[in-house]
């Protein structure tokens, strides 16, 4: 069991930290923020690695997870470390533990990513707003320009989007940052972003995205939870949940979403 009075799920957690972030005072406020983005680091740092991070001091962030419900950082780790939901291992131990548990056959595997995007896509009707999806499809439907943004493991999304976008004769730009060149320059007034992150969420999406929001754009977020930074944005949220197997994250339900946006995107498009 966690600490008494502590969150006793991740969801629990998550909600507690919406609850008590807005109202923090800087130094805190800091914690919150990188506990946010970092949640796969919770469960495999020290307090000192997690102060570091959010530039604090350790004490700082002792009284950061004392305001979580936590007597210590010790309470809030075991929660992530029990739950297995921040601490994404590096790829080598991902496969380590497939080995251990047998699990390894291309068959076995197959059959085990299958049930994985299958519970993933059943999640996805419910962890969409169907409002927030209409508003993104009213926000993109009506931009000059659509401009698109996932890095790493959200690249094969937005360029899917891109692609599916330029098939369909919607105007769109793929930002890629290549070569540290973020193009933020070409969004229009008019247009509009559509960003595509997960935690540990990409520190260049999340500027591009505060940036674009500053300036009163719309933007549309695809991300795995509202309760992250993105919270914080004036973007209209649209939130994934994709089970895992042996720590690996599959695209199946961030993929059927990315065409349910295009498509429809597409079609309001021809309508107007």
């Amino acid at each position: 069991m966690n600490d008494v009075g502590g969150p006793q799920t991740i969801k629990a957690f998550e909600e507690k930290l919406l609850e008590v972030s807005t109202a923090l005072p800087k130094r805190l406020k800091q914690c919150a923020d990188y506990v946010a983005a970092n949640r796969d680091r919770i469960a495999v740092s020290t307090v000192a690695e997690m102060a570091e991070g959010a530039g604090v001091q350790p004490s700082a962030f002792m009284r950061f997870c004392q305001i979580m419900g936590f007597s210590g950082f010790s309470g809030m780790q075991k929660l992530f470390r029990e739950s297995y939901v921040g601490g994404w291992p590096d790829y080598s131990t991902r496969l380590e533990h497939l080995r251990e548990k047998a699990e390894g056959t291309p068959s076995a595997l197959l059959a085990e990513f299958v049930e994985a995007g299958r519970l993933s896509l059943e999640n996805l009707v419910n962890s969409v707003d169907p409002q927030a999806l209409e508003a993104a499809v009213e926000a993109l439907a009506g931009a000059q320009t659509i401009h698109i943004i996932g890095l790493r493991r959200s690249f094969p999304v937005a360029s899917y989007l891109a692609y599916a976008f330029e098939k369909m004769g919607v105007p769109a730009v793929l930002h890629s940052i290549v070569g540290r060149l973020d193009n933020h320059h070409s969004i229009r007034d008019g247009d509009a972003l559509l960003a595509v992150t997960f935690s540990p969420y990409s520190a260049e999406t999340l500027e591009l995205v505060e940036q674009v929001c500053a300036r009163g754009m719309p933007v549309v977020a695809v991300t795995d939870t509202v309760v992250g930074p993105l919270m914080r944005t004036d973007a209209t949220l649209l939130s994934v949940s994709e089970v895992d197997f042996g720590a690996f994250r599959s695209l199946s339900a961030t993929l059927c979403l990315a065409i349910t946006l295009a498509v429809a995107v597409g079609t309001k498009r021809k309508e107007d």
